[in-house]
């Protein structure tokens, strides 16, 4: 193993019981790697963790690890000594004046424990703030190699881009990543490579999230096409048989031609306007009005001041702000869980309210004089009991969801879409992991036909697969949505206009979206220098762009060098192929498609390098 390589596994294999996890994958990592894990829960990501780190021991196989290499690992469970402090953990005991010293280090602490008491011992502190701990903790020991298993969790949406572009700085310095994220904007802006645990297997990708969607698009069409030609082949065997020797044939030339070819007849994700005829005819034109509202804390904070502020029917609000800014007591307000000290919020009279809280619970309640669609009072569901199944809780609904299009969802249907088959369906609630509970609590909710939803950190516990889901489902649902949510790709993807709670008391409107939000707060706690500097970059071309090139770049280089290899190899196969004519054709087709699909990225990188020669 060269030095660059930092671990390897060689035909590894795992199995739970009668359940294999992987079977023979072969796998590696070198320095620079930055490497997102995707899969559905349950599918082995922190598994394949565990055994690269060492923390678990494969069946048949091995995992070889560079003696020299320094490797740190945020595991989904903090173990910290007893008696331990926060500076204990973080800087090693180290008085402030020897660590601050170090403006890496401080940025870390600032960024991720903010005002937390460096001498409060850590037995003392709420689960978030233990993970943003040993957070800080493995980024400032300099390790060669960072395991991340969900390193976003119980993070706003601020420190999830601060943490992004430091984790680009340790990448560029050399350090390798191997990263387990649900948050698909943050593996975009951080991964250079994807791999993909399911079925035993792992698939790996070039490319950030963003690619990794594309190419897994792009396989899913080949697969299509090649059973296609299979089936074509099939038919003409059996005309063959029937009608004697079928006429000569052309064999098609296969180019790719991306993105266009894949979502040219793709629709838009929802017809907005559509949906708000569709909600209004259930809701009304009333939904929420904020008129006045003040709200503070016990300790003098004040969260809402004067806040006046109408919801409507089809509105899609996504809520965004720093821990503590008053985005969970905003919807409680809106649920009516909470009343304002000043002011008042006034509900719509049919209002059917889903309210889906960061503690896996999902409650449904009516608004003022709620009913059903045949005039009778609207009855909530109540909650499950631990001890019930998951097919009986939700086969007491006994309801079909209609959405926008026209389509009916049963229970059945969404239970399968919600990845709940076999026997999972037997087993009792109170099994269920995190976020198999929390998928069911989404999918009771949905079951209820609210006409109002309320989502506190929808995207806490699940996997990327089940996430879809439930924007593919919201796409079609008629009502009134506001999302709180660190996930921006969640918040973008599923609400139309984004608000931003900035800890003075106000809510503003993000004409310019998460982006805006982030430059107005570098902008807010920056000094008058650095203030100036962030003004700047927000009006500088768009940075994101540039960084994603120059993503995109890197991933056409592997992809032309991996080219190179395998016409250099063809090359060599025709040459020593010369006497046999059927395999020189053959040879000689595949020549063809490889010099194509060079061309094609070539001209692809030349078209990304302008990008990122503009900059």
């Amino acid at each position: 193993m060269s030095l660059a390589n930092l671990v390897n596994a060689e035909r590894v294999s795992l199995a739970f019981g009668t359940r294999i996890l992987l079977d023979e994958v072969s796998l590696g990592l070198d320095n620079g790697d930055v490497v997102g894990v995707v899969g559905r829960n349950g599918d082995g990501k922190t598994t394949l963790l565990e055994l690269l780190v060492g923390e678990r021991e494969p069946d048949a196989g091995q995992v070889v690890r560079n003696r020299s290499a320094s490797i740190g690992h945020l595991g989904q469970v903090e173990d910290f000594a007893s008696g331990a402090t926060v500076r204990d953990v973080v800087v090693g005991g180290r008085p402030d004046h020897v660590w601050a010293a170090d403006a890496a280090k401080r940025a870390v602490v600032t960024h991720l424990l903010g005002e937390l008491d460096l001498a409060r011992p850590v037995a003392e502190l709420s689960g978030g703030e233990r993970r943003r701990v040993s957070l800080a903790a493995v980024l400032l020991a300099g390790h060669d190699l960072l395991v991340l298993d969900e390193p976003t969790n119980h993070l706003d949406v601020e420190v999830v881009d601060w943490l992004a572009s430091h984790l680009n700085l340790l990448q560029a310095a050399g350090t390798a990543m191997l990263v387990v994220s649900h948050d698909r904007w943050f593996l975009d802006a951080v991964c250079t490579r994807v791999w993909e645990v399911h079925d035993a297997v792992v698939d790996a990708y070039d490319g950030g999230y963003a690619a990794y969607v594309l190419a897994r698009a792009e396989r899913v069409r080949q697969a299509a096409a090649n059973e296609a030609r299979r089936q074509n082949l099939l038919r003409k065997e059996l005309a063959w048989l029937r009608r004697g020797p079928p006429a000569r044939t052309s064999k098609p030339k296969f180019r790719i031609d991306a993105a266009n070819v894949l979502i040219r007849d793709v629709p838009e994700a929802r017809d907005t306007l559509q949906l708000k005829e569709f909600a209004t005819t259930r809701l009304g034109k009333d939904v929420f009005d904020l008129e006045g509202v003040d709200y503070s804390l016990p300790d003098g904070r004040t969260l809402f001041r004067h806040l006046d502020w109408s919801i409507g029917p089809g509105d899609r609000i996504g809520i965004v702000g720093v821990n503590g800014s008053g985005k969970t007591t905003l919807l409680r307000l809106l649920a009516g869980e909470l009343a304002p000290q000043h002011g008042r919020v006034k509900q719509g009279r049919t209002l059917r309210i889903g309210h889906l809280t960061q503690d896996a619970a999902a409650v449904a309640r009516p608004g003022a004089r709620a009913r059903n669609g045949d005039g009778t009072p609207f009855a909530p569901p109540d909650r499950p009991d631990l001890g019930e199944r998951v097919l009986e809780s939700v086969q007491r609904l006994q309801r079909q969801v209609k959405l926008a299009t026209g389509r009916e969802s049963s229970a059945s249907d969404l239970l399968e879409d919600f990845g709940f088959t076999g026997q999972r369906l037997v087993t009792r609630i109170g099994e269920l992991s995190g976020g198999e509970r929390r998928r069911l609590e989404f999918l009771r909710l949905l079951l209820s036909e609210p006409n109002v939803l309320l989502l506190d950190e929808p995207t806490n516990d699940l996997d990327i697969d089940t996430l879809t889901v439930i924007e593919d489902y919201l796409d079609g649902w008629p009502g009134t949505l506001v999302v709180v949510s660190h996930d921006r790709y969640f918040l973008e993807r599923t609400c139309d206009v984004q608000y931003a709670l900035m800890g003075d008391g106000s809510c503003v409107l993000l004409p310019g979206g998460v982006e805006e939000y982030l430059a107005r707060r570098r902008t807010r706690t920056a000094t008058p220098g650095q203030a100036a500097a962030a003004q700047a970059r927000a009006s500088a071309p768009d940075a994101a762009r540039v960084r994603q090139a120059r993503k995109d770049l890197a991933r056409v280089e592997s992809q032309l060098a991996k080219l190179g290899t395998q016409i250099t190899d063809l090359h060599v196969r025709l040459s020593e192929n010369a006497a046999d004519y059927e395999r020189l054709v053959a040879l000689g087709a595949e020549l063809d498609e490889a010099l194509g699909r060079q061309q094609d990225l070539e001209e692809t990188w030349l078209e990304l390098a302008e990008q990122v020669g503009e900059s």
